[in-house]
């Protein structure tokens, strides 16, 4: 097999410069972004134990852009409308940031993000508990 017409000399020369290409190009890398990762402002901060909850998440809320549209959100994966039941508690109120659970005396909000006094703004489903 006949070779390229390079001189002798010149073949380290050109593997050299070709494996320090090889490296330099993988040092520059940045390693690729989630495009679906929300960021970091809606990423939920734990203030300590009391931040866990066990009760229900509310996850979304969606609201008709007319007069009378329709209010639906989404509490632990599960789709409800005001009116309708999750979990043996009526949903009686859905707003732009919380949903309002009431069972028997029970009242419970659910809010997309806290507006608790010391919570860090952008803390993610809250819930609070009031019985009558």
């Amino acid at each position: 097999m006949d070779e390229a017409v390079i001189p002798t000399t010149m073949k380290p020369a050109l593997r050299a410069a070709f494996l320090a290409l090889l490296l330099a190009g993988g040092a520059h890398a940045q390693p690729l972004q989630d495009p679906t990762k929300p960021p970091a402002a809606a990423t939920p901060v734990a203030l300590g134990p009391q931040a866990v909850s066990s009760g229900p998440q509310l996850q979304s809320i969606l609201i008709g852009r007319a007069a009378g549209g329709r209010h639906v959100a989404v509490i632990d994966g599960e789709t409800v409308r005001q009116g309708e039941s999750f979990r043996g508690a009526k949903v009686v109120r859905i707003r732009e940031n919380e949903v309002e659970l009431v069972r028997g005396g029970e009242r419970q909000v659910l809010r997309l993000y806290a507006e608790a006094e010391g919570a860090i703004k952008g803390d993610h489903a809250a819930t609070v508990t009031v019985r009558r």
